[in-house]
């Protein structure tokens, strides 16, 4: 303790203080006995008489450690000055606080790192943040593409800037083990002068120190950090190093993340070019359009699908298939890509409906799988201005005929769902179409979508023959476009099974005859 009186002079103080602050002798003025805050503290007090005393008690430094100073105001208006060796406590809340603040530096970074799905994104976040908060610039290094090195390095207050290096890592100390996944090299075993051009941003001046820690991944690595200090700043410590170490696993699980969901929307996107349904063009003199839409929105696939082979000689007929399988989403356009995988195998037996169907049939019933599919199989060739079709329907709705008159007519087949039953019938049925004339294969999708005015009416097979009757003479592509056209505006945005359709047209065309009169002749639109 230490008494000081209205005019800061020291009256006296005990053994302790006298220790604590040697120069504290009585008589001594207050500003050559105390450091200035305690003195300072002390002036402002004031005069004799009841003064009020602070909220807090003050603090500051003496001899190098951290004391708290509670003042006791007399009634002659000196002040005793208790003093209170406050130097654990005071590493302590600090410590807290600098545990609070990287505590909330983790919980910023995995929730702006977890933001994206993006590689890129990714290692723009892990390089900006990190020289933000941990360094005074940083590099966030992906796995060696081929002989390149993808680095994004940004600069504390910059952006990241993407380069793509052809280095070998193993030439910086650590940096090999780190794309490799093993522990990180302490920096204080890194000489910064080894640091290459390329690791240095243009600007930064001399390095002073430098961490390389692994970015590690879901079972393979995602890359490696560095972190730079200049020369001027501390370097790294222990303890710093180790935090690194934690954001470190954070942006690499999430750059890990990115890299596998890149990965899979690749493998995805070539699956789904492989099951979506074609794109129809006029073949060999006749006309094909198709469309198709998704159960889901969101989906690119179902389990309805249609194909269209041409024929392997020019004047032969060509193949369409439509089906519907049983089931939605990629379950069903899996075992669509199946049906469709063994119909392109039985190609050689295209002239056999029947028995195409009845060995498709086999093939389904050898599976360990319950699966089933309706189909109906279409021959088109074209024969003069005409096109001669055969059509078979294997538990199929069957397919619609539009004259050149309006009349609408349905097809006269029918046979047994394919895979659901050892023996399959089929009834084969032949339609020739005149120029302007259409066939249309279609799945119930269509027909049994539900819609209009009161919301739970099935857009059914009478609404959907006076509709086509309508697109008498139209291109097989506008029938197409008007049948996906109607069945939306039926539906108003309601829930639906998959829709498919297919239109099958002799074009409005004339013959050309052969120059030669031997060879084959073309047609004309």
């Amino acid at each position: 303790m230490l008494v000081a009186d209205a005019q800061s002079v020291v009256e006296w103080c005990n053994e302790a203080a006298g220790f604590l602050l040697p120069a504290a002798a009585r008589g001594t003025p207050l500003t050559d006995a105390v450091p200035a805050w305690l003195a300072t503290a002390h002036h402002e007090l004031g005069h004799p008489g009841p003064r009020a005393v602070p909220d807090g008690p003050l603090s500051g430094s003496i001899a190098g450690c951290r004391f708290q100073a509670h003042p006791t105001v007399r009634e002659d208006g000196s002040v005793a000055w208790w003093l209170i060796d406050d130097t654990d406590h005071q590493l302590v809340r600090e410590a807290l606080h600098m545990e609070r603040e990287r505590t909330a530096f983790l919980a910023k970074s995995s929730s702006a790192l977890l933001s994206s799905l993006n590689l890129g994104r990714c290692m723009d976040v892990t390089a900006q943040m990190a020289a933000e908060s941990l360094a005074d610039a940083a590099l966030a290094i992906a796995p060696a593409r081929g002989h390149r090195l993808p680095v994004v390095t940004c600069l504390r207050g910059g952006a990241p800037t993407l380069s793509q290096e052809t280095v070998d890592p193993d030439d910086v100390p650590g940096l090999g083990e780190a794309l490799r996944g093993f522990p990180p090299v302490p920096s204080r075993w890194i000489d910064p002068a080894v640091a290459p051009r390329w690791m240095v941003p243009e600007g930064f001046g001399p390095v002073g120190s430098i961490v390389i820690t692994p970015l590690p991944g879901h079972g393979v690595p995602a890359g490696a950090l560095v972190l730079l200090r200049k020369a001027e700043s501390a370097a790294f410590s222990d303890e710093e190093e180790v935090f690194a170490r934690l954001f470190a696993a954070r942006a690499g699980a999430a750059m890990s993340a990115a890299r596998l969901y890149a990965e899979q929307t690749a493998i995805t996107d070539v699956l789904m070019r492989e099951l979506l349904p074609p794109a129809l063009h006029q073949i060999s003199g006749v006309d094909f359009a198709g469309r198709y839409r998704p159960s889901e929105d969101h989906e690119r696939i179902g389990g309805d699908f249609y194909d269209v082979h041409p024929a392997a000689v020019e004047g032969n007929a060509s193949l369409v298939t439509l089906g519907d399988v049983c089931g939605k989403g990629l379950e069903a356009a899996v075992l669509t890509g199946k049906i469709r995988n063994t119909l392109h195998a039985l190609l050689p037996l295209a002239d056999d409906h029947e028995r195409m169907l009845g060995l498709l049939n086999t093939a389904l019933l050898s599976s360990h799988h319950t699966q089933f599919v309706t189909l109906v199989l279409a021959s088109a060739t074209r024969r003069g201005n005409e096109v001669d079709l055969k059509l078979t329907s294997g538990g199929h709705p069957a397919p619609l005929i539009i004259r050149a008159n309006g009349g609408v007519e349905e097809a006269d087949t029918a046979g047994a769902l394919i895979g659901a039953m050892p023996d399959v019938f089929a009834r084969t049925a032949a339609v020739s179409l005149a120029p302007g004339e259409s066939c249309v294969l279609y799945t119930d999708g269509i027909t049994e979508a539900k819609g209009g005015p009161m919301g739970d009416d099935m857009f059914g097979e009478e609404r959907l023959k006076r509709a086509l009757a309508g697109c008498a003479g139209m291109p097989a592509e506008g029938i197409a476009e008007h049948v996906e056209m109607l069945a939306a505006q039926w539906l108003g945005g309601r829930r639906h099974d998959d829709m498919a359709v297919v239109v099958i047209s002799a074009p409005r065309t004339h013959h050309l005859s052969a120059v030669n009169g031997h060879t084959r002749g073309r047609f004309t639109a």
